[in-house]
């Protein structure tokens, strides 16, 4: 298939250029500036032209499996269609799905989650019709004494790119302050009740979360797979993400922990619904902050997938990013960090993964996303896009 897209904004790795893109099977063969005069080109009419987004860390799925407390959807394969739509909409092209595995506090729940999530998804790739590339992110809450039997069958998965280790114990990490796990995890606990469950959990930890980490660690180190830690607090905690190898520090709670990372070379990953509205939801360090302090390597969605563009344009009209190193961010970072390196740019020979976006407003809208996916090229217009 080829296509010319002309008249466009083009937002390279390092400046914008007016010009035209050609692309051949999905492929970028040329980049050119000024007016290009083919008569069968699309025109952008002085729209940017991004590279496709590439998404580390989503919890969308989960909203879609589960759209209310305990009432999860009866079509798992309608829940990953209707979850991809909603991703090449807002611009993503390549999502590394976020899979707990975990149960916190939803006992059963939980474990139904991961296994609807990971067969749908399966199932939904084997149909040739998912619009984005669908990868794999295994969230492992290692201090779940469950979690190697969840890990497992899953650890050899071909689409399988990150691995993150995760601790939600209360008093620690995100959880310092247990006032906040308990307004987060809403369960209207009692002072007595939770003082029981925080002594079980407490417990449990000590039990068997080093031996858990210990072996997810191997695990991966054996497979050359990317792991990132989660939710990093104190020095202690990027001393262990050194030794252990972890190429990422998810979401760290504190400017030391991402001083520290930086300072060891492990790239940053924080939250884009932080970043727009300013402040963590949970009280944590604000994702402004460590962007305003050259902390910040990666956005990911998190919860609201259209913060990947609105977190990259935040960055540049509020805190005077250049475009192309904001959308870095949300591009080319994330897709080196797992060693995807065929996309995340505009560059003649990478995929094809493009986003047409018109600020409206002072909003960044996505229009269009061109994304390869994974059975060729797919073109997923915006309603009522040009």
């Amino acid at each position: 298939m080829d296509r010319i897209i002309k008249n466009a904004r083009i937002v390279l790795r390092d400046e914008i250029l007016t010009g035209s893109v050609k692309i051949t099977d999905g492929i970028i063969q040329a980049i050119e500036p000024g007016p290009c005069h083919a008569t069968n080109a699309l025109d952008l009419e002085n729209d940017y032209l991004l590279p496709g987004f590439v998404e580390l860390h989503t919890d969308n799925l989960e909203q879609e499996l589960e759209p209310r407390p305990g009432v999860f959807w009866p079509d798992p394969i309608g829940a990953v269609l209707a979850h991809d739509n909603t991703m090449a909409g807002a611009g993503v092209t390549t999502v590394l799905d976020a899979v707990s595995l975990g149960e916190y506090h939803d006992g059963p729940n939980r474990s139904e989650m991961m296994r609807m999530s990971l067969r749908a998804l399966s199932r939904a790739r084997a149909t040739g019709v998912l619009k984005a590339d669908h990868r794999l992110h295994l969230r492992c809450e290692f201090s779940d004494p469950k979690v190697m039997d969840m890990l497992l069958p899953h650890i050899d998965d071909p689409v399988l790119m990150l691995v993150s280790l995760m601790d939600h114990t209360p008093g620690q990490r995100q959880f310092t302050d247990t006032d906040k796990y308990r307004k987060y995890y809403k369960k209207g606990w009692s002072d007595e009740e939770f003082a029981e469950i925080e002594k079980r959990l407490r417990a449990t930890q000590q039990a068997c979360a080093a031996g858990n980490r210990e072996r997810i660690v191997s695990l991966c180190r054996e497979r050359n797979l990317p792991m990132a830690s989660h939710d990093d607090t104190l020095a202690e905690h990027i001393g262990q993400a050194v030794a252990e190898g972890m190429a990422i520090s998810e979401f760290p709670t504190t400017l030391e922990a991402a001083r520290l990372a930086r300072e060891a070379g492990i790239q940053i990953v924080m939250g884009g619904p932080n970043l727009v509205r300013g402040a963590s939801h949970s009280g944590n360090v604000s994702a402004r902050e460590l962007a305003e302090a050259g902390l910040l390597d990666i956005i990911s969605s998190d919860y609201v997938p259209g913060s990947l563009v609105a977190g990259a344009f935040a960055l540049h009209h509020r805190l005077d990013f250049a475009l192309p190193e904001a959308v870095a961010r949300i591009s080319a970072n994330p897709a080196q960090a797992v060693g995807l390196n065929d996309r995340g740019a505009i560059a003649c020979g990478l995929r094809a993964d493009l986003v047409r976006v018109r600020e409206i407003e002072g909003v960044p809208a996505v229009l269009r996303t061109w994304a390869v996916g994974c059975s060729g090229p797919l073109e997923i217009p915006a309603k009522n896009a040009a």
